[in-house]
């Protein structure tokens, strides 16, 4: 009892294992033949999971690097697949729209106006046959009294036509003197006039106008023609850009996906070790009586059972993060890929539906109805 005071500065640790009659155990000293293997020294167990602060660091500081960067690379493509989409957008509504709807408008206005042209033309001629009416009644009653003036001219006393009329030696009250007569025609041959150069005006006015919305139209069709190929132009180098950012995108996710993959088999890669650190401290805790001593090779077991706890968890931290940023590429995919399908079909509709109407617009010949 003396001599295990001698040995002994403290209580022991209390054993896990009552002390009782066991038998001898025999021991071989283990050969590091393998991978998980030691040769029974203190610190055989730490150099056996091939695990140190510093070659953990200098092995997993570039995956880590590389996951960061992986992820700080997919919220960016993401943020500029936005960007391009908003850009894109506004490209696609603002040169074709505002043309078009500047083309509905001259249209709208030009039919307004030809409407009260219609109007004028029609009333004009309205016009027109009334005083033609007048004209022509003024000129059949000219035309019978000159004939009848002309007749009574051939009348002399040896003609058998004449004979007696006794109540016609009398003035109508509705007969007109030589002045009235000559303003009634003279205002008659003055209103046709005016009437006819009316006529004449609004015909030069109506080709006028003809000419200019046709050119007008014309013009404006050129314009919209432009801008459907600028649009097209840009729904063009949207779509190439689309496609660019999505073949970096799936370049990311294919990325992502062996860096997951690298991170779950490091994972894996650290849980031998770990079983191995476990048991060892799990074996050495069956030591009998004063043989459960805290030695070095105990306090180097636990460092290592906290530091390997500490990078799986960093691991598995790094892994949730790889995986989060992997769905994130994947919803930048699906956007990017319905953006492209969004971009295709309108490329198709402008170029293959609007501008092959709008090959068949007409010309200005036809604008101003001489076709």
């Amino acid at each position: 009892m003396a001599q295990m005071d001698v040995l002994l500065t403290k209580e022991p640790a209390p054993q896990t294992v009552p002390a009782c009659e066991l038998p001898r155990k025999l021991y071989d000293a283990a050969r590091n033949t393998g991978a998980h293997t030691s040769s029974g020294l203190a610190t055989a167990g730490f150099r056996s999971a091939k695990y140190l602060p510093d070659e953990w660091f200098q092995n997993c500081y570039a995956r880590y690097h590389q996951a960061f960067a992986d992820r700080d690379q997919s919220e960016r493509q993401r943020h500029e697949s936005q960007q391009l989409a908003a850009e894109t957008e506004a490209l696609a509504r603002r040169s074709q729209e505002d043309s078009t709807r500047k083309e509905a408008e001259l249209i709208r206005n030009i039919q307004e106006l030809l409407k009260r042209t219609i109007t004028q033309a029609v009333n004009q001629i309205r016009l027109n046959r009334e005083h033609k009416e007048t004209c022509e009644m003024d000129w059949s009653d000219k035309v019978e009294a000159y004939n009848i003036d002309q007749t009574c001219a051939l009348y002399h006393n040896q003609s058998t036509e004449v004979q007696f009329h006794p109540h016609s030696a009398k003035f109508e009250e509705s007969a007109s003197t030589p002045e009235t007569w000559a303003r009634f025609t003279q205002d008659n041959l003055h209103r046709a006039e005016r009437e006819r150069l009316a006529s004449a005006n609004l015909r030069v006015l109506v080709d006028c106008i003809l000419r200019d919305t046709a050119e007008d139209l014309r013009l404006q069709c050129d314009a919209v023609n432009l801008a459907f190929e600028r649009r097209c132009e840009e729904l063009e180098d949207a779509r190439h850009k689309l496609e660019n950012h999505l073949h970096k995108t799936l370049r990311e996710i294919t990325d992502q996906e062996h860096n997951i993959a690298m991170l779950k088999q490091a994972i894996k890669d650290k849980e031998a070790p770990l079983k191995v650190a476990q048991t060892r401290l799990y074996q050495r805790s069956h030591r009998p009586n004063v043989e459960l001593c805290r030695d070095a090779a105990q306090f180097r077991l636990v460092s290592e059972v906290e530091e390997l706890n500490t990078s799986l968890a960093a691991l598995k931290e790094k892994l949730l993060e790889a995986e989060q940023s992997l769905r994130n590429l994947e919803d930048t995919r699906m956007h990017l890929e319905k953006d492209l399908a969004v971009k295709t079909n309108s490329l198709f509709i402008d170029r293959q539906k609007c501008m092959a109407h709008r090959a068949r617009y007409p010309t200005i010949l036809q604008l101003a109805g001489y076709q």
